[in-house]
């Protein structure tokens, strides 16, 4: 059955739910990915004609290989240093992610790059189209060989952080090189469980709450290891709390 929320569902029962973008949207993103493709192209062309008069074969095979790079690599790159998003993603609030809500892989956005090509026959992205109307999550054929999905990401009002997270010192933010890299390797669906494990922990019975924040810090711990003594007298609740304060808090201490 064809849904547009796919629904992460924790050990302790917190459902996580995500709404899956649809083919219009993608389709105005990539709209918008084209622009800057052809931006880019342009910009090359213009680079390369300046060896058109001396060897004009050169020049076609460099335009040739040129466009290949920049409309494949364009989308490679910045899914990944963005984490899933590119300028038209960005600009309509989208993000590739993992169909399993986890971090994307380098292959994974290979791939569903790679495929893009086959999505977009026979004109104007039928092909994708076609298979986003009629696969269970809104995948086209690159995300079903990818595995990933595309979500939308609404704008939604942030919760009070600072009265959430008042009182608490971070010790975290004394190593920012380990915050950075936090930053960079958290995925925005772990985020936003860390989040939501803390904004209803008072909902946990006290046997799930304690086995959701040591699963929590457990995950976290296995991609960022702070040192020992940053970590030492730290519950697992507490080391949440500090990973929610880098990841959704841009200041602070």
């Amino acid at each position: 059955m064809k849904t547009n929320t796919l629904i992460i569902r924790t050990p302790e029962g917190i459902l996580f739910p995500l709404l899956l973008a649809g083919p219009v949207a993608r389709f105005l993103a990539w709209l918008v990915d084209w622009v800057c493709v052809m931006i880019l192209v342009q910009l090359f062309s213009l680079a390369v004609s300046l060896t058109a008069t001396v060897s004009p074969g050169a020049a076609m095979l460099l335009m040739t290989v040129g466009y290949f790079v920049i409309s494949i690599g364009y989308g490679m790159a910045l899914e990944w240093f963005w984490r899933g998003q590119t300028v038209g993603k960005r600009f309509l609030r989208l993000r590739v992610m993992d169909a399993q809500g986890l971090r994307l892989h380098p292959s994974q956005i290979v791939i569903r790059n790679l495929l893009r090509a086959i999505d977009l026959l026979p004109l104007f992205y039928l092909t994708g189209g076609l298979a986003c109307l009629l696969t269970r999550r809104a995948q086209r054929l690159g995300d079903l060989a990818a595995n990933t999905i595309v979500v939308r990401q609404p704008k939604t009002a942030q919760p009070d952080l600072d009265q959430l997270l008042a009182g608490k010192f971070n010790s975290f933010r004394e190593h920012p090189h380990l915050v950075a890299r936090l930053r960079q390797r958290v995925t925005p669906a772990e985020a936003r469980l860390a989040l939501q494990a803390l904004l209803r922990r008072d909902e946990l019975e006290p046997m799930a709450r304690v086995k959701l924040f040591g699963e929590l810090t457990a995950r976290f711990r296995t991609l960022v290891p702070f040192p020992a003594e940053t970590t030492d007298g730290l519950s697992d609740e507490q080391y949440v709390r500090n990973v929610a304060d880098i990841l959704f808090r841009t200041t602070g201490a």
